[in-house]
């Protein structure tokens, strides 16, 4: 009699699992997907229309390029990132209009927080955060490099080579797909990676954790965001949704992330003191602001 008790639960335990953990984050998932594409197919109609204009903008902004390079990097897009690192190697652009660029990409996190339960007018805020922060500490790189008088490059377009990291050679339509695809299996992962951890810990646990050491997790945050994946953004976007890290933990890790950018920044730039400074900069830059983040936003 006990041992069937036993299996009984067993059984009952095993189903809920697979309710709580497998049927909610596949139904939670599916959910995204149409929102998704309508919002990629966006995304790839902006980039095709305005990608051949964004090295023209930037060669011609001058001293302003921090600001135009902040806007273009805000606006969500596939590889304007690593576009950026091409154009930096190839002296187009300056030191800190690169780090403008990098600090406001939104990356893959904007579809994510809209969908959640940010929604389009907080999402907006962070993402101006995000763009101001960039564009100031651009402007300060840039200044900074003035008044050493190391801003002086030589151009050499040469150097700029085609971004292997899309696919856009196929239509938006194709490129739409291949993003809605690609995110909704990493969101599928990510959400029942996280409801396999609260079915075991418990939602108490994990977050009496993660309030014990606040400036830390910025720190690691900011340091996971530099992984080249977009997986990173949405594995912050989604936690945050969930309520698991705070805004500014997820902001500090969404300022250094930069896509694919630092792993094409590392490719085609030569100067691996340069690419080291980089980091360091945006590291620094998430941490801090990640913890300014918040004070700011109580949402």
């Amino acid at each position: 009699m006990g041992l069937l008790h036993t299996h009984v639960h067993e059984g009952e335990g095993i189903l809920l699992f697979l309710e709580e953990v497998l049927l909610h984050g596949l139904i939670d998932t599916l959910k995204l997907i149409p929102f998704l594409f309508l919002t990629y197919l966006l995304m790839e109609f902006i980039e095709h229309r305005a990608g051949d204009r964004a090295e023209h903008f930037m060669k011609r902004a001058g001293r302003f390029a921090p600001l135009v390079g902040g806007a273009l990097g805000a606006v969500p897009q596939c590889g304007f990132s690593a576009a950026a690192s091409n154009f930096y190697a190839a002296r187009v652009i300056s030191l800190g209009t690169l780090i403008a660029v990098f600090l406001s990409t939104s990356d893959e996190m904007l579809p994510i927080l809209i969908s959640g339960d940010f929604g389009v007018g907080r999402a907006a805020l962070l993402v101006l955060y995000k763009l101001i922060v960039g564009v100031l500490v651009g402007f300060l790189v840039d200044l900074i490099l003035r008044l050493m008088r190391r801003d002086e490059r030589e151009i050499n377009i040469d150097n700029i080579c085609e971004n292997d990291n899309c696919h856009c050679e196929r239509g938006i339509l194709h490129s739409a797909i291949h993003h809605t695809v690609t995110i909704t299996l990493f969101v599928l992962a990510i959400t029942v990676a996280i409801n396999t951890v609260v079915f075991f810990v418990g939602t108490e646990v994990i977050g009496e954790a993660l309030d014990g050491i606040p400036v830390v997790s910025h720190i690691i945050s900011a340091l996971i965001g530099l992984i080249p994946n977009c997986a990173v953004s949405v594995a912050l976007a989604t936690f945050c949704s969930e309520g698991f890290i705070s805004v500014g933990t997820m902001l500090a890790g969404l300022f250094s992330g930069a896509g694919v950018g630092i792993l094409v920044l590392f490719r085609v730039n030569k100067n691996m003191r340069e690419n080291l400074a980089v980091m360091g900069v945006l590291v620094l830059v998430g941490t801090v602001f990640g913890l300014l983040g918040d004070l700011i936003f109580t949402f």
